[in-house]
């Protein structure tokens, strides 16, 4: 082709010149004899002289060259066309059948396109030789009557590898199903099956008995994947053989919009919702949960529920307060509650419950939440009261499966029922940590440790039980009441790794000092859950952790924090982080009532509580860390000083819901006279312990003296500096008989 181009290029000139010199000539003749001229003149067509016809031969024998070559090219471009698509028909006639359905699915697809092209046995076997020549239009594989008869995109629109070539190719058209583009590679190249497979499988669909719309399948290597997963149409219902794609659709029961969204299901959440309807009557409130119970209240599970007599208590989870009088663990019953599928339904609004769903991502800019099956959830007001998950050492999380088996993460109802059921069965555990949970649990399982031959061990790095809280003074006085509980408490315990040898498993101090237990429960803290930061664009505090919110409790526009996850600012005492039962309480009402246009801040001092079983017990409110100067006053306890005492004068074990703050200014003119000498006694039956910043009062811890945090409060707040705490001490009469 090259050689004939170069030499028409050289002749081109001379045939246009002769042209040229004919066409002079006839005019020239019709004018001077005024008639047309011969035929044979018009045919010379030569620059020569008259009667010479090389260059006219010549002419000739080049313009039948390049017909010829046209014809045979135009014969070889046919014939190529014709061989690969039949060799790409028997190649998929021949590959191995999954299912009866997709081996006559492909069969129908095999005989129509072949006898729409032409038979197999007129057809000469495929050249496994690279074919060189230049690109012709692409045309689909797919016919007209298959576009009809399918619900799917054509097959031309498939994102499928494009032929590589030299020149750009026409967009396709449906007139032909047989021709395609033919490229300089070999004919078996697998860059090519894409659309034949596509062609294929567009047939597929239909054979599967789904409800939902088929999905189409672009790639080969699925089609083994869609269908295995069903042998029969019956089966296909359950599976269906297109690609798994995520759920659009919201399940039946999961309402498509809430106008207030609480976020997790605890204390905050309830206290919220509670305060929302109080505020607007017809609120409906919709509460998403990742446990399966219903909200309910956590101190039980560490405290009273472990001395009940009745073995029902596990499973019906009520429980008797230290005064006697029975409860439960939850909130409300689930009559209180609307069902979720209904909350848009209800006249009157309600709160609905969604349990075992979690939130997985919140699309701030839309309003609306995506759960962890796929539902989506739009709200107009949001909360996030998502809480926090136990921290664990890291020596454990590195020890491997078998330790982790044996360890226990307290703070859910599931961890209390695993707990206690461990607890009958094995005959040693260690508890790791000495705060709050820790000392509660130790405390706990000590006092029933000799009636079912259970070994109770307590190890932390501190010098004694809540050693990080209290004065070294009273810590020391703590651990000596939790060993005459039965427990064997290990001071100044530093963990450095854990193994599981023989059965056991074996804790090493870094001191050199071995323990061998069944069972180990880390209580070491707990960590705030803010898996939501990112997608929500919500800031978390480097220093607390925490989403840190405003004084009204807003991370955004629309959208609040209460309880553990919450960093709030505090008017007193600066940014702060609490995790007490109190806080969750009172930051979930405040965030309730600022959801329906409250605008309050948060001025409220949250307390604190803990019972070493129904005879001590304490109530703290502010910054009570030991490392701070503290003052305490102390005095003689006496049978009413204990939290047994406090629950039957309150009526009830959760202490924070008996406050009110007009209870502060009653106790503060109930000053007495001058009180007997203060008795600084090595029981410390009951006192106040002061501790101070800058000879300011920031923290109160009520040892034994229930009933007071009204004042404990208000003294915080004032924020003044005393010359004499002993006067202050008076306002909470600890010296009273």
């Amino acid at each position: 082709m090259f050689k004939c181009k170069t030499v028409w290029n050289k002749l081109a000139p001379l045939a246009r010149a002769s042209s040229m010199l004919c066409l002079q000539n006839a005019r020239k003749s019709a004018l001077r004899h005024g008639r047309r001229l011969e035929m044979v003149q018009k045919a010379q067509m030569s620059s020569g002289s008259a009667g010479g016809g090389g260059e006219n031969t010549l002419y000739y024998v080049l313009i039948g060259a390049t017909c010829l070559g046209a014809g045979v090219y135009a014969y070889r471009t046919v014939s190529g066309d014709k061989e690969r698509y039949n060799e790409r028909m028997i190649e998929i006639a021949s590959r191995p059948k999954q299912e009866p359905q997709a081996a006559e699915a492909v069969a129908e697809v095999v005989t129509e396109s072949i006898e729409d092209a032409a038979p197999l046995e007129s057809i000469p076997e495929p050249s496994s030789e690279p074919v060189k020549c230049e690109p012709v239009a692409e045309e689909p594989l797919v016919t007209e009557a298959d576009v009809e008869s399918t619900e799917t995109e054509p097959v031309a629109e498939a994102p499928v590898t494009e032929p590589i070539v030299e020149a750009s190719i026409p967009e396709p058209t449906v007139e032909s199903p047989i021709r395609e583009p033919v490229v300089e590679a070999s004919v078996t190249e697998p860059v090519a099956e894409a659309p034949a497979v596509a062609q294929s499988e567009e047939p597929l669909a239909p054979v599967v008995e789904s409800e939902t719309e088929p999905t189409p399948v672009i790639i080969a290597e699925h089609v083994p994947e869609a269908l295995s997963g069903s042998e029969s149409a019956a089966d296909s219902k359950a599976a269906p053989a297109a690609e798994p794609v995520e759920p659009t659709a919201a399940p039946s029961d999961v309402p498509e919009h809430a106008p207030y969204l609480l976020i997790g299901g605890g204390t905050a959440s309830f206290a919220a919702a509670r305060s929302i309807r109080a505020r607007d009557p017809g609120a409906r409130v919709l509460i998403v949960t990742e446990e399966s119970d219903l909200p309910y209240m956590r101190p039980p599970l560490s405290k009273e529920l472990w001395f009940s007599d009745d073995p029902k208590a596990i499973e019906t989870l009520r429980f008797k307060q230290w005064n006697g009088k029975e409860r439960s663990i939850y909130f409300q019953p689930p009559s209180f509650y609307v069902s979720p599928a209904d909350l848009a339904k209800v006249e009157n609004g309600g709160v609905a419950v969604l349990t075992g769903r979690k939130v997985v991502h919140m699309d701030v800019r839309g309003n609306k939440v995506k759960l962890s099956d796929g539902a989506e959830i739009s709200y107009e007001k949001c909360l996030i009261a998502t809480g926090g998950v136990p921290r664990n050492l890291q020596v454990i999380d590195r020890a491997g499966e078998e330790v982790m088996k044996r360890t226990t993460l307290f703070r859910k109802i599931e961890d209390f029922r695993s707990l206690e059921k461990i607890s009958r069965e094995v005959k040693s555990i260690t508890i790791i940590g000495g705060g709050f949970l820790g000392s509660e649990l130790a405390c706990a399982l000590g006092r029933r440790s000799t009636d079912i031959g259970l070994e109770v061990i307590q190890m932390f790095p501190e010098k004694g039980n809540m050693g990080k809280v209290l004065p070294e003074y009273l810590s020391n006085w703590t651990t000596e009441k939790v060993r005459k509980e039965g427990v064997s408490v290990i001071t100044d315990a530093l963990v450095k790794n854990v193994t599981y040898k023989n059965d056991k498993l074996e804790i090493k101090l870094k001191d050199g000092r071995l323990f061998k237990t069944d069972h180990i429960v880390a209580a070491v803290g707990l960590e705030p859950s803010m898996e939501l930061a990112k997608s929500a664009g919500l800031e978390v505090d480097s220093d607390f952790g925490g989403y840190r919110v405003n004084a009204e409790l807003q991370a955004r526009s629309n959208i609040w924090v209460a309880g553990d996850a919450a960093c709030f600012y505090d008017i007193n005492l600066g940014r702060r982080r609490v995790e007490h039962h109190d806080h969750a309480v009172v930051s979930g009402r405040l965030a309730g009532e600022n959801m329906t246009g409250a605008i309050k801040p948060y001025w409220h001092q949250s307390m604190f509580w803990s019972d070493l079983g129904p005879d001590v017990g304490y109530e703290a409110i502010g910054i009570v860390d030991s490392s701070l100067p503290t003052v305490g006053v102390f005095a003689k306890a006496t049978a009413k000083d204990t939290p047994k005492a406090a629950t039957e004068q309150s009526g009830t074990g959760i202490r924070s819901e008996s406050e009110t703050e007009a209870v502060a200014g009653a106790l503060k003119a109930e000053t007495t006279a001058t009180p007997p000498p203060i008795q600084q006694e090595e029981d410390y039956g009951k006192g106040v312990i002061f501790y101070l910043r800058d000879q300011v009062v920031v923290g109160i811890v009520l040892w034994n003296v229930f009933n007071r945090m009204p004042i404990a409060r208000k003294i915080i707040k004032d924020g003044e500096q005393h010359a004499d705490l002993n006067e202050v001490a008076k306002l909470f009469n600890i010296h009273e008989d």
